[in-house]
């Protein structure tokens, strides 16, 4: 299921985007100790290293019949704004798929929903799609708006733990039932859609939002998404907007009338760093050898086939 250390999560002061959640093609979801504003939303830690042009001008319009409307314009070359972006069913997909690669080391990301482990990060249990945290606030805010629509799950009663151990590694009353009470609701299909939907309006939605605001296509909407799923949102500079801020203090974003190609390497080059910075010594692959490589070989509407390399493993998406 997930790599030893695979999921883990750090703190940052965060900012939270609240959007509709999309569907998906599965069932329906700085640096301070805390996740969100309510709580706030923490940055989340690495895993060990392991063994399209201009519009058409409109045409004279004939006596008769009356004139054509004028066809809207197209994209700019570079922008990346031509659909489909990341909320495209197929390409959404693909992106739970590399992010997986990442987080589980599977592309079978609807294998994670019963996941549950203390990895040893210091954020007690990590559990479930994406990797909610115990010690994080987010594994916290899906239980009580899960338990709101139903208030008869297995996780109600752990609530009140919830609550205490929020923001610290403990298991303080959640042991020893809390595992197997979330392993057991994550067979229920309401469960996995409210997971679905808090990783759609905390981590998704908001990528998919920024990204086309700032005009880049699937890959840039994509590289936005995975940050934010390892960063977590927030202005600190190993959150998502630091990050953000920093690259475009090197270049501009294809909205601005930059290259898209060269806002996305600054980007991750920020990225990279932040990385670093909060963890010196983590392994940077899902940057270095998965999506620098897509960038490199221009694929910026993220297209497969698709061949990529995380923490030493390989994976393909036809």
């Amino acid at each position: 299921m997930k790599r030893a250390a695979a999921l883990v999560c750090a703190a940052v002061a965060s900012t939270v985007y609240l959007l509709i959640p999309s569907q998906t093609s599965g069932p329906s979801q700085d640096e301070d100790p805390v996740r969100r504003e309510r709580p706030a939303q923490a940055e989340r830690r690495p895993q060990p290293a392991r063994p399209a042009s201009s519009a058409p001008p409109a045409r004279s319009a004939p006596a008769s019949p009356p004139a054509r409307p004028v066809p809207p314009a197209r994209p700019a070359a570079g922008t990346g704004a031509a659909v489909p972006g990341l909320a495209a069913p197929a390409r959404k997909e693909v992106a739970q798929q590399i992010v997986a690669s990442a987080e589980n080391g599977t592309l079978d990301w609807r294998g994670a929903y019963g996941y549950v482990e203390d990895i040893g990060d210091g954020q007690g249990y990590t559990a479930g799609l994406i990797g909610f945290c115990t010690g994080t606030s987010d594994l916290l805010s899906l239980v009580e708006d899960y338990t709101r629509a139903h208030p008869d799950n297995a996780l109600a009663p752990y609530l009140p733990a919830l609550r205490r151990v929020d923001g610290t590694d403990s298991h303080e009353g959640l042991d020893p039932g809390f595992p197997e009470a979330w392993r057991a609701e994550s067979r229920v299909p309401a469960f996995r859609a409210a997971q679905d939907a808090q990783r759609d309006r905390v981590y998704f939605d908001p990528a998919v939002r920024r990204g086309r605001a700032d005009g880049l296509g699937a890959l840039g909407q994509f590289i936005y998404y995975d940050a934010l799923v390892f960063h977590g949102p927030g202005t600190g500079p190993t959150s998502f907007d630091g990050i953000r801020a920093r690259a475009m203090r090197q270049a501009r974003t294809p909205a601005q009338g930059g290259d898209e190609t060269a806002y996305l390497d600054a980007f991750l080059d920020a990225r990279r760093r932040a990385m670093i910075v909060r963890h010196p010594g983590v392994d940077t692959s899902r940057v270095d050898t998965t999506q620098r490589r897509f960038l490199r070989e221009g694929n910026l509407g993220l297209r497969p086939p698709l061949r990529w390399q995380v923490y030493g493993e390989t994976f393909r998406v036809p």
